[in-house]
């Protein structure tokens, strides 16, 4: 308004709110100096006084622990009324005396597990995963320990429950046949119950084993398990319901036997897992390199960019690389 009130005192109030845009009215009453006036108090508030009692006799020993509802019921049986429900609750709240009464758990902050193998027997990933039996509600849990770096199921167990005691037998037996010593090896998990009971946690301890666990919700913190179920459950021969016990574990014998020693795995330069577990992939790759090469001699037109090369087996693999890092989890 300063510019057209400047502009006013050449051309006119009328000329000048033309040229502007601006109506007279929104002028005229830019000109008068209003000053809000303060909002009066409502006669049916408190007092400071009154206020000040209140907040005595909700802090007396008789109602202290009580909600302000059963404060004023208590009252008025007494025949004493001070104000209403609300009332106390809005000087309570004036007075930063309101707050949740019931203890609120508190999540700690997870931090993110990272993991990494440069070599087989240096982070293992173990899960549980259930197998339908022959009836509904029937189920077999399959325990499972895997190496993250050669993909290699070192240990595997079917039983018809899950606990403590299975995982620490299974754990056990796998650390000895393995040769694991002391801080050679992490094992990481989930968090289900008996991947944190306290038999395992101290079996760990006693071996000398560093445990890693996965984020709460987080599934991705324990890909390579995921991924190994996957493979296990999408196979053409995986039946839709187990016969029993028996059959289950015989299925998972003849699964386990195919996956470690015939299954070529992608993450691992489409080698054979107990290949990679037994470091015996500088061999293989020899032999595919000289087939490769005989190939290229006969028809090197058909290789355009160079000549071709075996796959090759990612020097480190990560559980949660970090984010600077440039290599990844391979499927």
């Amino acid at each position: 308004m300063s510019a057209a009130t400047a502009l006013a005192q050449d051309i006119g109030i009328a000329s000048a709110c033309r040229a502007l845009g601006v109506s007279r009215a929104t002028w005229y009453r830019s000109r008068q100096l209003r000053v809000r006036a303060p909002r009066p108090t409502p006669p049916r508030t408190l007092r400071p006084e009154e206020r000040a009692r209140v907040l005595a006799v909700l802090a007396s020993p008789p109602y202290r622990n009580l909600a302000p509802h059963q404060v004023y019921a208590h009252l008025l049986d007494a025949g004493t009324y001070v104000c209403s429900i609300r009332t106390m609750y809005r000087v309570l709240h004036g007075a930063h005396q309101v707050r949740e009464r019931r203890a609120q758990l508190a999540h700690p902050p997870y931090a993110t597990p990272r993991l990494v193998a440069t070599g087989p027997r240096q982070v293992w990933s173990w899960d549980i995963t259930k197998l339908r039996g022959p009836a509904k509600g029937h189920v077999y849990y399959l325990y499972v320990i895997l190496d993250i770096f050669s993909r290699y199921v070192v240990g595997w167990l079917v039983a018809t429950t899950e606990s403590a005691a299975l995982a620490h037998r299974l754990i056990d037996a796998t650390c000895s046949q393995e040769g694991i010593r002391p801080t050679q090896l992490a094992l990481h998990a989930d968090r289900g119950a008996s991947m944190k009971s306290k038999t395992v946690a101290q079996l760990l301890a006693d071996l000398g084993v560093l445990k890693s666990h996965s984020r709460p919700r987080v599934s991705n913190d324990n890909p390579f398990s995921e991924s190994q179920f996957k493979t296990l459950k999408y196979t053409p021969a995986f039946p839709k319901r187990f016969g029993g016990l028996e059959d289950a574990r015989a299925f998972c014998q003849a699964f386990f036997a195919w996956y470690n020693h015939d299954h070529r795995h992608s993450g691992i330069g489409l080698h054979a897992p107990a290949v990679v577990h037994a470091g015996l992939v500088a061999e293989v790759d020899a032999t595919r390199q000289h087939a490769l090469h005989a190939a290229y001699q006969a028809h090197p037109e058909r290789f355009v960019r160079r000549p071709p090369t075996p796959p090759t087996v990612p020097p480190t693999v990560w559980i949660n690389p970090p984010e600077a890092a440039t290599m990844s989890i391979q499927p």
